[in-house]
């Protein structure tokens, strides 16, 4: 199938919003999901963006059954390694059900990497869920490999009323 991968632009976070809610939908936490379509264009586009993004668009004539061209995402962010130095890490990587297996997901991901080799980078690093199979076995195959059971690390996270008591010093 013919399909592009480019960098997201703001009149694509009408989109990528789309998008995220899927991704959540299939995550089965769309109960989650605070960021809007403005949230998206001020933290991803203004002039220090938060996030970094590219979308993999398909020919109208490919459009999806909802009549949408853009059909994959994903976004990343640059971070830094204590012990390795610069290091992109990438938030999401969706591709739409009906678009997968037509290698878009490794085409988005690809781009994502080559992307953090351009800036310096020596790793690339992402979280997926213990239950997404399919995903994992997708990642594995790339040459990833999983960080919680080889060296036993755990994604750790604070947010809401637990975040405001740490940033206040309460114990």
């Amino acid at each position: 199938m013919d399909f592009t991968i480019r960098a997201a632009t703001l009149e694509d976070c009408k989109d990528i919003s789309r998008m995220i809610l899927e991704l959540a939908e299939y995550e089965k936490v769309s109960d989650q999901v605070k960021i809007t379509q403005r949230d998206l264009e001020q933290d991803g586009f203004s002039k220090n963006p938060f996030f970094h993004g590219i979308i993999a668009e398909v020919p109208e004539h490919h459009k999806s059954r909802e009549g949408h061209t853009k059909v994959g995402y994903s976004l990343y962010f640059y971070t830094y390694s204590s012990w390795k130095g610069r290091a992109v890490y990438m938030e999401d990587l969706y591709v739409m059900p009906e678009f997968r297996g037509k290698d878009m997901g490794k085409a988005l991901m690809s781009k994502v990497s080559q992307l953090g080799l351009a800036a310096g980078c020596t790793q690339l690093n992402f979280t997926v869920l213990d239950w997404n199979k399919s995903s994992l076995d997708f990642y594995l195959k790339q040459g990833c490999w999983d960080v919680t059971s080889d060296l036993g690390y755990h994604c750790m996270h604070c947010e809401g009323d637990a975040l405001e008591h740490l940033a206040q010093g309460d114990l």
